[in-house]
């Protein structure tokens, strides 16, 4: 079989995957940083505060996701006009994710400002006081960036369908600057604590979201937005979009409330329990997946990559360029995880510690890391960054329904089996080993799906 490299006429080189590519790694190791800068920044506040803000982090995680999914959407849509060279139909896609996007950031922020003492309640149940305190807080400043994270998301996705990751990549690097020099005024110089690292989170998304705005605007793009702010909802396109981005976004909805159920067992297994001996799982789990986001992130970034080549290859109508330009990024994203995860191996005892956890907490986390980095190396490509292939097809609703099976059935319910006290006992460990079964099962299913080329029939324009 042909590759995409043996084909006459490749729709992109080496050179232009590559341009593509590493901008996009760069952007999801910065974004990623925001996060993780506040969490580690907050350190010097107690473990009651990282603990909070950690809680807050997985909601603001799901709703990020949200926006991605629907992102990702019109991204698919876009992609697919621009391989079919019809520019017109692309930038009036690119106008209609946009308002589609702003529609939904500024309902789920109004949702999280009215109800998020309700929210934390409901998906975490009983929290001390020492952690709720500094949890309301972060939620509060982060949810009124919502909308800004929605305009952010659209406009990067745009940019990235263009084959143009460079933009998305510096809007990531000013982010991280204007977070962490705010963090660091506002947590070390005010002592502020959750809400310094709040505040940062809340400027830093305003910048990037009015950053990407102006930029999306400007003609000399390949794909741009005229007239802004006149609103022409073309419900045919926004149908389009949807019929990507709900699917993808109901995946990732599911998915990250079965996280934040399982954060809910997790939050248990504190109760009652000496921390200094055994240690905090709240604090471990949170640190541990602070840490495990940067092996990660190679993948993250050649699975959007996938979204923009496979999408401009089903819009030309050519799925032998698809399935070779898919191979191709997996084998990247096996060598970059593979090399990380090795090394995640080894030097997490000496990470760890510089979280500044007591002992118990920090033995718990390298475990928990090890077992990540074994699996992490050998499954996690297939769990995640294939479906993206499949997903730029069209083929969203099949990703959406293994998904949510997988999650439901391993992630949520074997980690009550191996991790609570009437099961097998292991705590946080066992909720780790039932996430890793999520993955070999969501694994299985994608590769049998790309292989038998099912997904090559469902393009959305």
């Amino acid at each position: 079989m042909e590759t995409a490299l043996q084909v006459k006429n490749p729709m992109f080189s080496r050179q232009a995957l590559t341009r593509l590519m590493v901008p996009l790694i760069i952007e999801q190791l910065l974004m990623m940083t925001v996060g993780m800068a506040d969490t580690m920044m907050v350190t010097t506040a107690g473990e009651a505060v990282v603990s909070g803000v950690s809680l807050v982090d997985n909601i603001n995680i799901l709703i990020i996701n949200i926006f991605s999914a629907l992102s990702t959407g019109g991204a698919v849509v876009v992609s697919q006009y621009i391989g079919r060279q019809d520019m017109e139909k692309a930038r009036s896609a690119a106008k209609q994710l946009l308002y589609v996007a702003l529609i939904v950031g500024v309902s789920l922020m109004g949702a999280a400002l009215l109800f998020r003492q309700h929210i934390l309640r409901l998906v975490f149940g009983s929290i001390s006081q020492d952690i709720m305190e500094p949890a309301l807080v972060y939620f509060l400043l982060t949810a009124a960036a919502y909308p800004f994270i929605a305009v952010y998301n659209a406009g990067a996705a745009l940019f990235r369908a263009m084959g143009n990751s460079k933009v998305s990549m510096f809007n990531s690097l000013i982010v991280n600057i204007v977070n962490i020099t705010v963090n660091a005024i506002l947590i070390y110089g005010f002592q502020m604590g959750a809400a310094g690292a709040g505040i940062g989170t809340m400027v830093s998304r305003i910048v990037a979201a009015l950053i990407i705005g102006v930029m999306i605007t400007r003609p000399t793009h390949l794909v741009f937005i005229e007239k802004l702010f006149r609103p022409e909802l073309q419900w045919p396109m926004v149908k389009s979009i949807l019929g990507v981005g709900v699917p993808n976004g109901v995946e990732n909805g599911m998915f990250q409330i079965g996280k934040l159920l399982v954060l809910n067992l997790i939050t248990s297994f504190d109760l009652g329990v000496d921390l200094a001996v055994k240690g905090s799982a709240v604090a471990a789990n949170a640190i541990a997946n602070s840490i495990a986001g940067v092996v990660n992130v190679p993948g993250q970034g050649t699975g959007l990559t996938m979204i923009t080549v496979v999408g401009q290859c089903m819009g030309a109508g050519d799925d032998r360029q698809a399935v070779g330009y898919t191979k191709k990024l997996l084998a990247v994203t096996y060598a970059a995880m593979g090399a990380l995860s090795v090394a995640l191996f080894f030097v997490s005892p000496v990470l760890v510690p510089l979280f500044h956890l007591t002992p118990a907490t920090a033995a718990l986390a390298v475990t928990v890391l090890r077992w990540f980095a074994v699996f992490s190396a050998t499954i996690w490509p297939l769990s995640f960054a294939l479906p993206n292939a499949l997903r730029a097809s069209g083929d969203a609703r099949f990703t959406m329904i293994t998904s949510m099976i997988s999650m439901w059935v391993c992630r949520v319910g074997m980690s009550y089996l191996l991790g609570a006290s009437w099961g097998l006992n292991l705590g946080l460990l066992g909720v780790w080993l039932a996430m890793f079964a999520d993955w070999v099962v969501r694994a299985s299913s994608f590769l049998i799906r790309f292989l038998q080329g099912g997904w090559k029939n469902h393009s959305v324009i």
